[in-house]
């Protein structure tokens, strides 16, 4: 039969089919075949008991993410807020690059806006044709829209620490503890200790420990293509450059730098290109040594 992994505990498997959880160990072949299962994994397992089975085999994957370790995600719900801590729209468009290289897509949620409505934000990320939901965890305001969004798909929360995704799942319905923000540093305290899927009003939401941010090295060779690709107000503007192989950073004739210059594209959107750019051949130049 067949089922999905909801959550990953000590090496046990709880999978969901037909409305009844299993607890399911792994075959040890998948370690020898370096492809243990994760949580969101459409899986195939074979029953010992009522209530436990071995998962024997891992159906293909839309994606997947070694930290934390999840598969199929259709959304990835980034977190950010204008008021402690305040995030970088670098590390937005940083985590919006791997979502969309991997296949899901990327909502833009906005916390805290009981303090700060982040107009800075807001104004970004709406010009640059991102779903953006404007929310407080505090006050519950926006939470029922955002919900709405995610109903029917798999989606993942990230975002710096300290702006506030434990308590935003809680105000959509899910209990989970949460951990003060640090005032000195503006940050909270990691406070989930394994990944689990909730079902919330039909959204299927990955309630994940250390989704806060993505290592570097998950954006490894990619090529210069994929990237322009995933900043996804450039597509527009892409194969209209006076030269083909244009990497929009400096060229003359580059719509990329014209449309930034006439303000179609928000200027600090290309400085996270162009860091991406030289993260990435930085990346080439190590291989290469």
């Amino acid at each position: 039969m067949t089922g999905i992994i909801t959550k990953a505990l000590s090496g046990v498997y709880f999978v969901r089919s037909d409305g009844k959880t299993y607890e399911c160990k792994a075959r040890g072949r998948f370690r020898y075949e370096n492809a243990s299962p994760l949580v969101g994994d459409a899986v195939v397992i074979e029953l010992k008991s009522e209530n436990s089975g071995t998962v024997t085999q891992i159906l293909p994957r839309k994606n997947s993410f070694v930290r934390p370790p999840v598969a199929n995600i259709d959304v990835m719900v980034i977190v950010a807020s204008a008021v402690n801590p305040v995030t970088d729209p670098f590390l937005i468009d940083r985590m919006a690059v791997i979502a969309g290289t991997s296949g899901a897509e990327s909502v833009i949620c906005l916390n805290k806006c009981d303090l700060d409505v982040a107009d800075a934000l807001f104004d970004i990320y709406t010009r640059a044709g991102f779903p953006v939901f404007r929310v407080s965890a505090e006050t519950g305001e926006g939470t029922a829209e955002l919900l709405a969004a995610l109903r029917g798909k798999t989606a993942a929360f990230t975002g710096n620490s300290g702006v506030g995704k434990s308590s935003i799942l809680n105000a959509l319905g899910l209990e989970l503890k949460t951990g003060e923000v640090s005032e000195k540093l503006g940050r909270g305290r990691h406070t989930t200790r394994h990944t689990e899927i909730h079902d919330v009003d039909g959204a299927f939401i990955i309630d994940t420990p250390g989704f806060s941010s993505f290592d570097t090295g998950m954006m490894e060779r990619l090529p210069r293509e994929d990237l322009e690709r995933a900043f996804i107000d450039f597509v527009p503007y892409l194969g209209k450059c006076r030269f083909r192989d244009c990497a929009h950073i400096r060229e003359p004739g580059c719509a990329i730098l014209e449309a930034v210059e006439g303000g179609e594209i928000v200027r600090s959107r290309h400085e996270s290109y162009i860091r991406l750019t030289d993260l990435e051949n930085e990346l080439k130049a190590r291989e290469y040594k």
